[in-house]
């Protein structure tokens, strides 16, 4: 066996592994479509040197080396689809088939031509590094500054290079004196080591970002709240310890207000559960509009929220909770399903120093407490008292 036909069986065994790994992702998690093209490119990626070892015994190869050049494009377009399926980006659909279809038609038309000359050569590379440079423009455009993403934007720009220099590569060691004659070749050895080096470098980092994009796609769903589309209480809790911390770091005020809507047993048992959960999703929503955008919000469960806000010293907080109490109280019979305004109750805490969230929560919790004891739809401050009732207790005995 030759240099390079072992090459080309690891190249084989490489290509396989890669379809198969990025097959599993796709079949794993359906949203990952990119993932199910990059399957499909490193599958044409077989079929590839598999035609490439039935070469040397074709009597007239050029239906095989049209094969050959066709399926390794194939692979190629199916990449630049997959990384920008996988980026939310529209693939140049016009440009990828227009591009194809002329490197189709320029490999038919270079078939006869004798495989030294540099022409021949450069027009059988060229199309490859125009496919490939679609992706490196792709990634380019996106502006990414997450290193995997530019580690693969540069590695591409190499793949798509190493295309151009193949020319003179093969004129100068020579790639055989017929199709048949190429994997006995040095130029082959080398030409199928490069790929070799580059289908790794290639693969391992377009399914790292994979990997690492779907597993937070994983991690945002489990903290996300379905119903409201706000964070849950695991999210939340994460997320605003971060908060907490740079604002406790920076110097920075910050508050937490908590809220409970009124009466919601009554809603959910006069009304029924879809105009609960009408009234949920619109409490959300005035939640989203008037707190900005360092604002942590959540929705603890059944009819709770809470949002800690940095930079938000007890007073404005409480102006804050009052805009979203009154937005609440004003919206129509049409957005909550109800023949009567709704109302909440609001618990509002400053960070003390050294204070932690539970014991911030706490503090929002009691003054929520007695918000409810008050009369409800109201706005209460919290006092610096460390201790009070959790917010079960308050949505038990004064929902």
């Amino acid at each position: 066996m030759s240099a390079a036909a072992f090459v080309l069986a690891i190249n084989l065994f490489i290509a396989a592994i890669f379809a198969t790994s990025f097959g599993i992702v796709a079949a794993y998690r359906r949203s990952a479509i990119g993932a199910r093209w990059l399957a499909f490119g490193y599958s044409a990626g077989v079929v590839d040197v598999l035609l490439e070892f039935i070469l040397p015994f074709q009597q007239d190869p050029r239906l095989v080396s049209f094969g050959i050049f066709v399926s390794f494009l194939v692979a190629l377009t199916c990449c630049v689809i997959g990384l920008a399926l996988h980026f939310k980006i529209t693939p140049p659909w016009a440009a990828l088939g227009a591009a194809f279809v002329a490197s189709m038609v320029l490999n038919i038309a270079i078939l006869d031509l004798t495989r030294q000359d540099l022409l021949r050569n450069f027009l059988y590379q060229a199309p490859y590094a125009v496919i490939q440079a679609f992706a490196v423009v792709m990634l380019w455009r996106m502006g990414s500054r997450r290193s995997l993403d530019i580690a693969l934007t540069v590695l591409l720009t190499i793949s798509s290079l190493q295309f151009l220099a193949k020319p003179f590569l093969a004129v100068w060691l020579g790639s055989g004196d017929g199709p048949q004659d190429y994997i006995g070749s040095t130029y082959a050895a080398i030409s199928q080591s490069l790929a070799a080096m580059l289908l790794i470098a290639n693969g391992l980092l377009m399914l790292l970002v994979i990997i690492r994009d779907v597993m937070a796609e994983m991690t945002v769903a489990s903290e996300t709240d379905v119903l409201s589309g706000l964070l849950n209480r695991r999210g939340f809790e994460d997320q605003a310890e971060k908060a907490l911390d740079v604002s406790a770091r920076a110097g920075r005020p910050a508050a937490i207000v908590v809220a409970d809507l009124d009466q919601f047993k009554h809603i959910n048992d006069t009304y029924g559960h879809a105009t609960g959960d009408q009234v949920i999703t619109a409490f959300a929503r005035i939640l989203e509009k008037c707190t900005g955008e360092e604002a942590v919000i959540a929705r603890l469960g059944g009819e709770e929220f809470v949002a800690f806000l940095p930079g938000l010293d007890l007073l404005s907080s409480k102006l804050q909770a009052e805009t979203i109490r009154t937005a609440f109280s004003n919206l129509s019979a049409e957005i909550t399903g109800l023949p009567y305004a709704p109302t909440a109750s609001f618990g509002v805490a400053q960070l003390l120093p050294g204070e932690r969230l539970p014991d911030l929560l706490r503090r929002a919790d009691a003054a929520l407490y007695q918000a409810k004891q008050d009369g409800r739809n109201r706005v209460q401050m919290a006092g610096i008292a460390p201790h009070g009732p959790r917010l079960a207790t308050v949505r038990r005995e004064a929902s």
